[in-house]
């Protein structure tokens, strides 16, 4: 174990730290740039959305931040996360392969999420913000928010993705037993919201559309402020306890891996466990092989442009250059709605361009055939948006049975399914059905990219 990692934590292997990959990088991502001007945004820009100190995180060089202790207080619920070799999936498979995953299911929310979720939360407390408004998917990021809210006593209020709202009600429950409000968006609360229902009054919403609702929630509203889940260097800093964590379990165990696994969407949990694993390769470290998984039906990283977008449909978010299938795209209503998302973090598509990970895209039955070998193996139930890391972790272990060679394999199961399980009976009742994305709606959203 680096004796860099072992200083980031405390004697509980706690992290004392969060890890910013910006600081190791060869270079810098390019500017976040104004919507309007198309200038480089400055922190007074980003004011109206966020709090300072998580403003000063979005642009910080330093390789490490202090975690404040009431964050690490809340942490040691459930941090240090397990690490888990399985054992009994390598038997099944007949693979030389050693499997291990990094189990995020544990926290009160079930999933990643509430990393960033108290950390969040505890900013705006401390800058004395009594309400924020939100969007999430699957909806693991909107009852991740409403625990934290629940503990720092902040209001907030959510913009669930109508397609997710309607197959997830328990997930809604989840939010509304945290004390959080929750609305499908698009909804007629917003004026973007109103917008799109009058030249769509089905429409399933997408994460851009529920982005804008809850952006202008924030931005008309001056005791609001505005979280997101995903995406943004803050929100990928904070998830760095993953792979810090993992680092030091993996020493522990006696091995490192060969190769590190995550889903993604946004970017915030393949960021949270292989960002620590890269910038130990990057400072002279072992290498190691990263591969992202994305949904193919929602493929911004291996059928996107490289290129600078909105976060949102409504246009209202800061351009940053990101691989996106455009602001406009509406992907098709796969279960996994945590990663249903245009585009892509800008942290981990300027990695992808520099040639630190690959990415690599599935169908989602193939992802909940693996989920469910896994479950019946290691007993764990995955979000169906972990199904893509368990498929690729399960591809990777059987390549090794094919060419007789032994790697350590780690992936992130950055969620548990419990509250998915309409999507495993749809699955087990052959309901579930592999939905490609539209090459010709992929085409009309592309040449929409704003001009920069």
């Amino acid at each position: 174990m680096s004796e860099t990692i072992k200083y980031l934590l405390d004697e509980s292997h706690l992290p004392k730290f969060w890890y910013n990959i910006a600081a190791d990088l060869p270079s810098p991502p390019p500017a976040v740039l104004h919507p309007g001007t198309r200038q480089p945004v400055g922190p007074d820009d980003l004011a109206p959305l966020f709090p300072m100190a998580l403003i000063m995180q979005e642009v910080s060089t330093e390789r490490e931040i202090e975690i404040p202790e009431p964050v690490r207080q809340i942490y040691r619920q459930w941090r240090p996360s397990p690490l888990y070799r399985a054992r009994r999936l390598e038997k099944i498979l007949q693979t030389p392969a050693r499997i291990y995953y990094k189990n995020e299911g544990v926290s009160p929310a079930g999933s990643h999420k509430p990393n960033t979720a108290v950390a969040q939360a505890f900013y705006n407390k401390e800058a004395g913000i009594k309400r924020i408004s939100t969007e999430t998917g699957a909806g693991q990021w909107g009852s991740s928010l409403s625990f934290a809210g629940a503990l720092f006593g902040i209001e907030v209020q959510v913009f669930m993705v109508r397609v997710s709202y309607d197959q997830k009600p328990y997930r809604r429950a989840l939010m509304e037993t945290y004390g959080a409000r929750c609305v499908a968006s698009p909804s007629m609360e917003t004026n973007y919201g109103r917008s799109v229902l009058a030249a769509d009054p089905g429409s399933l919403g997408s994460l851009g559309i529920a982005i804008s609702e809850a952006v202008e929630v924030a931005a008309t509203h001056d005791d609001v402020k505005y979280a997101l889940g995903s995406v943004l260097n803050h929100v990928l800093l904070h998830q760095s306890v993953i792979g810090l964590e993992a680092i030091e379990q993996m020493g522990m165990a006696n091995d490192y891996p060969d190769v590190v696994i995550g889903c993604a969407g946004g970017g915030s949990n393949f960021a949270g466990i292989a960002f620590p694993f890269i910038g130990l390769q990057l400072r002279g470290g072992r290498k190691v092989q990263v591969i992202a998984v994305e949904p193919a039906a929602c493929p911004s990283l291996t059928r996107g442009k490289y290129a600078y977008d909105f976060g949102d449909t409504g246009c209202m978010t800061p351009l940053t250059k990101m691989h996106t299938l455009g602001s406009n795209f509406m992907p098709s209503g796969l279960h996994a709605g945590g990663l249903r998302y245009h585009g892509m973090s800008p942290l981990v598509s300027h990695c992808k361009e520099l040639g630190l990970l690959e990415a690599r895209a599935y169908h989602q039955t193939p992802c909940f055939e693996a989920a469910v070998q896994f479950a019946r193996a290691e007993g764990i139930v995955p979000a169906p948006e972990s199904s893509h890391a368990v498929r690729a972790a399960i591809d990777e272990a059987l390549k090794c049975r094919e060419s007789g060679t032994s790697k350590a394999i780690l992936f992130n199961l950055s969620g548990h399914g419990h509250f998915d399980m309409q999507a495993y009976i749809d699955y087990f009742e052959g309901k579930l059905k592999d939905q490609p994305y539209d090459q010709n709606a992929l085409d009309k959203s592309l040449s929409a990219l704003p001009v920069v």
